[in-house]
């Protein structure tokens, strides 16, 4: 008899520990798919992860024309894509890409804020949101900042900083701000802030303003950069901004 109850001990024994194993387990796992379901929300948790991407990416204007066409589906549009202004990300069960993008709606040229979440390892996407926020502005091409021969006066404009011509004119000034100081340490362009040109008959003007990075400060400078019809770079202006 004393055998066998110390068998039926150990039986208990195990049994409860067997028990007391599925159930950490079972909590674990509801606890994992409740985390799981939190990342799925839109404007979670994962706010906090957001932060700039290449608007001039293949992945970032696949993104956006998959908008474009999912909204065309599902208003009867026909919104023609032009161009992704502005791009960032969040992630959660996959990412939550919002995308600020330009269109063409009936010959006029408006700025639209999408949501678009992706899974790509499962081929999935699904437009969360569509939103039409504003017009948008005549831009200039990147033959305009090339200066056109027969470019008529136009008053400055708003142009996009990534544009290469845009950039050439922020690369120049830097490189001029770099050979008229007196450090040893070079200018690093971080981030062109405001960008503004003006295309008249003989050249191109850039008002750009500048976040530079000299050894570990940081500097804003306000430049105005003309470009000649032989393709030439002049820095017109140099200002420092202490704002």
């Amino acid at each position: 008899m004393r055998v066998k109850n110390r068998f039926g001990d150990r039986k208990r024994s195990f049994s409860a520990f067997l028990g007391f194993v599925v159930s950490i387990w079972v909590l674990c796992e509801l606890g994992l798919r409740s985390d799981a379901m939190e990342d799925v929300k839109l404007g979670g948790v994962g706010d906090s992860g957001e932060g700039g991407v290449d608007v001039n990416s293949a992945e970032v204007e696949t993104l956006a024309r998959f908008a474009v066409d999912e909204h065309n589906k599902k208003e009867n549009g026909l919104l023609e894509f032009v161009r992704v202004v502005k791009a960032k990300e969040q992630v959660v069960a996959g990412k939550i890409h919002h995308l600020t993008l330009e269109a063409i709606d009936g010959g006029k040229r408006k700025v639209y804020e999408a949501k678009v979440w992706a899974k790509p390892w499962l081929g999935f996407k699904e437009l969360q949101e569509f939103n039409h926020v504003g017009d948008a502005g005549a831009p200039f091409t990147s033959s305009d900042l090339g200066v056109k021969q027969e470019a008529p006066a136009s008053g400055w404009r708003d142009v996009p900083a990534h544009d290469p011509v845009v950039q050439d004119a922020a690369n120049h000034a830097v490189k001029t701000i770099q050979q008229r100081s007196n450090s040893l340490s070079p200018y690093e362009l971080l981030e062109i802030l405001l960008a503004k040109a003006e295309v008249i008959e003989d050249r191109a003007k850039f008002n750009l303003l500048l976040k530079l990075k000299r050894g570990s400060k940081e500097e804003k400078f306000k430049v105005e950069v003309h470009k000649n019809l032989e393709g030439s770079f002049h820095l017109n202006q140099m200002e420092q901004d202490h704002s």
